[in-house]
């Protein structure tokens, strides 16, 4: 079913995947607009059946970062976004413009402005409080949406999708916790409907009857308090009603406290809630959140409820994923491992974002692939994320390509991260490095070690991506430790009691793994009080949830490791000595460079190209790792 194709509204697509709304940030880039072109080009030219922009403010205070994103308020933006859509339409493609206001998620020093709310309710996850939106801002606003629209049409868009999901300002004067007012506008689930409701009725009037309109609603605000079920399927009659053509359903605020997006959500999690608004209504519904694959897409479909389905990051992992599920060409696509570290943390930092497992997304013009003009012989020591990506880049482009690692597995330490609870994603990542180094036959060789004498490195280009080695911290009694690679080595953890010397992402990583097998307890220990440091800001606060759900203790302000004996670690904290019973001690506590041979063959006159890991102690982030391997099997 998925390239059966459908109607919204007027619109024929060619297959029944959205490509969904995802703020990328280019707009703000250098080139930034050609950035964004490009990005959009490269996904419309592999079947999608229509692409959904980044959100458009429709007016300056609503702004989700300033220039960093789209706009449709000013009248010079129907002209400026003319050559990205007639980019997606010399591909075959079909592009909606996502009108969009922040609402209290605006901030106000990224736009100058104070920022608008139905209410004077702060956001938790905000620092500003909005002011309470009057009469006419409130009517002001309306017709800012309506006029963005018709600058849409005028653009060149094949659609629009109206916002009101994910806790922005649609979606606050419906919910009850954010919309507190006493007037026409707030109250009982009528008042607070209206506001949605006379933004449909005047984009619809803007755009006129033939225009397909996209109304993005929240299916489940996961806020305590908020929307109810019986609202939420009232709110999708009444937009079926006044003129949408089809309903997106949204999953959640960003400021939940559930977790919506993350590897730690099981996929197709929240398809029920889609479904369920589906059969309220007879217009179609696309169902999104966490489904990353064509095959359980086809299975959503076939269940006969709703009629499209939204993949928003999976178009960042992979663009083809359409043209290669077509081709049944599934082992080779890159799947999207729902990390987050690339895309929505970079945005919250204030970045582009682009993609973990794929690099070039965002950077289409930065990363071209051309064929090479020079064959050569590459040897590349290290078959982790980024000697990977290294041997399938410069084998892409035409060299003879040797990939040597002493172990018995491709992937280095991201063998470690499938093991982690939630963290099963990974083996997408290994299963698409294995078929694409087969089919470009990259001469792997596993369970190989190599010195500087090796014939294997006697070849025109040599790339060290040898990765790390734990460190081990200067303690009395070190040597009754072991490190956290010989836990996830082993395969196998102690019954506990567990002390890990450590408290960052690969600490808690290593917790989460041990609690799983039964280890118990779990306490970890480090100088600062903060844990989970290097996890995203969209991860770490569900993985330090989980850890307290799990019992495991986080015990900072050690002030000296005083000494490791059998079964227990002295420290002292508060200036007391404490003595903390360990049937294991474990160290997660930084790792070094593995630059042994990378030097030995330096100082042999050799060129060397030292990545990832041996050029930068990374641990278990991939994401510079496999971007290194980018660059430089383009280089060569």
């Amino acid at each position: 079913m998925l390239f059966e194709p459908v109607h919204i509204g007027p619109l024929k697509l060619r297959s029944r995947v959205m490509m969904g709304s995802m703020h990328v940030g280019l707009e703000g880039l250098d080139r930034g607009e050609e950035r964004l072109t490009e990005f959009y080009r490269r996904r419309a030219a592999a079947d999608v059946g229509l692409i959904v922009t980044g959100g458009a403010a429709v007016s300056p205070e609503g702004s989700g970062g300033g220039e960093e994103f789209m706009s449709i308020y000013e009248e010079e933006d129907a002209s400026r976004w003319q050559p990205l859509t007639r980019a997606v339409h010399e591909e075959g493609g079909a592009i909606a413009l996502q009108l969009f206001h922040s609402g209290r998620y605006a901030y106000q020093a990224m736009t100058g402005m104070t920022s608008f709310a139905p209410s004077a309710i702060k956001s938790p996850i905000n620092p500003d409080t909005p002011k309470e939106m009057t009469e006419d801002d409130i009517q002001n606003t309306i017709a800012a949406f309506a006029s963005g629209a018709e600058r849409a049409v005028r653009a060149g868009f094949d659609a629009v999708e109206i916002m009101g999901s994910e806790g922005y300002l649609i979606n606050e004067f419906v919910s009850p916790v954010t919309n507190q007012r006493t007037d026409a506008w707030g109250g009982d689930i009528e008042r607070r409907l209206r506001f949605p409701l006379d933004v449909l009725r005047a984009v619809r009037q803007a755009v006129g009857p033939d225009y397909p309109v996209i109304f993005r609603m929240s299916g489940i605000d996961l806020i305590e308090g908020s929307t109810t079920e019986e609202e939420t399927l009232r709110w999708a009659r009444e937009l079926e009603q006044h003129g949408a053509d089809a309903l997106n359903i949204g999953i959640g605020w960003h400021e939940s406290k559930v977790p919506t997006i993350s590897m730690k959500v099981p996929r197709m999690q929240f398809v029920p809630v889609a479904e369920s608004i589906a059969g309220a209504v007879d217009i179609p519904v696309i169902a999104s959140n966490r489904i990353n694959n064509a095959h359980d897409a086809e299975k959503v479909l076939q269940r006969g409820n709703v009629q499209l389905i939204s993949m928003a990051r999976p178009f960042l992992a992979d663009p083809d994923i359409l043209t290669k599920a077509k081709e049944a060409r599934h082992e080779e696509i890159n799947t999207c491992i729902a990390c987050n570290q690339a895309c929505l943390d970079h945005v919250f930092e204030g970045k582009a974002a682009t993609c973990l497992v794929n690099p070039e997304a965002g950077r289409e013009l930065d990363l071209p692939l051309e064929e090479t003009d020079h064959v050569k012989r590459i040897s590349i020591v290290g078959a982790g994320p980024a000697g990977m990506e290294a041997a399938r880049v410069a084998a892409l482009r035409g060299h003879h390509v040797t990939l040597i690692d002493a172990r018995e597995e491709l992937g280095g330490q991201l063998n470690y991260s499938k093991r982690i609870p939630g963290k099963e994603e990974f083996y997408e990542t290994l299963r698409y490095y294995r078929v694409q180094l087969d089919k470009l036959g990259v001469d792997v060789r596993l369970g190989t070690r190599v010195d500087a004498d090796d014939p294997l490195l006697h070849t025109d280009e040599v790339i060290i991506a040898a990765g790390i080695t734990p460190r081990q911290p200067e303690i009395p009694g070190i040597e009754h430790a072991v490190s956290y690679q010989e836990i996830f080595q082993r395969d196998t953890t102690p019954d506990g009691p567990m002390v890990v010397i450590g408290g960052g992402g690969i600490a808690c990583d290593l917790a989460l793994y041990s609690a799983e097998r039964g280890t118990s307890p779990i306490q970890l220990l480090q100088r600062s009080t903060s844990f989970g440091r290097g996890l995203g800001k969209t991860t770490r606060w569900a993985t330090l949830m989980e850890m307290k759900q799990k019992g495991i203790r986080m015990t900072g302000g050690i002030e000296s490791y005083d000494r490791i004996e059998p079964g227990a670690v002295h420290v002292t904290i508060d200036g007391q000595p404490r003595t903390i019973e360990a049937a294991v001690v474990v160290t997660a506590a930084g790792q070094l460079t593995n630059t042994t041979l990378a030097d030995e063959l330096q100082a042999r006159g050799r060129s060397v190209h030292v990545i990832g890991g041996a050029a930068d102690a990374l641990g278990l982030d991939a994401k510079k790792a496999i971007y290194d391997g980018a660059v430089t099997g383009r280089a060569l």
